[in-house]
């Protein structure tokens, strides 16, 4: 009995560093994402989404971190203002690791809510512009 409490005094003792290092990871690919998609709607102008028209992103959260056949696949949204009316747009990304090195391999964005899988997702593939650690940051 007494190794099974200190087996429980373990875990209670190690669960708080389990979770501030599951939140910390969730923190950098959110900063990663939100400079990532930032980056992308700017450098194109959004002209697929919005015709053309000039637009100001309000808010981008990112949903969901999944992990898929050596992917990891970040979902989210964007909210933009065109012309005095609110737009929401859904992206996925893929960031693959490629000699220890992470790029976004994959990327996607459109008008309608989505759910995403891998095979989905590889059908958009991502010239690399830049390095995904360009996108990282560092919140140590």
């Amino acid at each position: 009995m007494k190794y099974f409490y200190s087996m429980l005094v373990g875990l209670l003792l190690m669960l708080p560093s389990f979770l501030f290092a599951q939140g910390d990871e969730f923190t950098k690919y959110e900063m990663s994402f939100k400079n990532f998609l930032t980056c992308e709607l700017t450098r194109t102008g959004a002209i697929n989404h919005f015709e053309g028209k000039a637009f100001k992103i309000t808010m981008i959260d990112l949903f969901s971190i999944q992990r898929e056949s050596g992917m990891v696949i970040l979902t989210g949204a964007v909210r933009c203002a065109v012309e005095g009316r609110y737009f929401v747009l859904y992206a996925a990304l893929g960031v693959e690791a490629i000699l220890d090195k992470e790029k976004v391999s994959y990327y996607t964005i459109r008008k309608k809510d989505f759910s995403i899988l891998v095979t989905g997702l590889i059908r958009f593939p991502y010239k690399e512009r830049c390095p995904w650690s360009r996108y990282w940051v560092d919140t140590d």
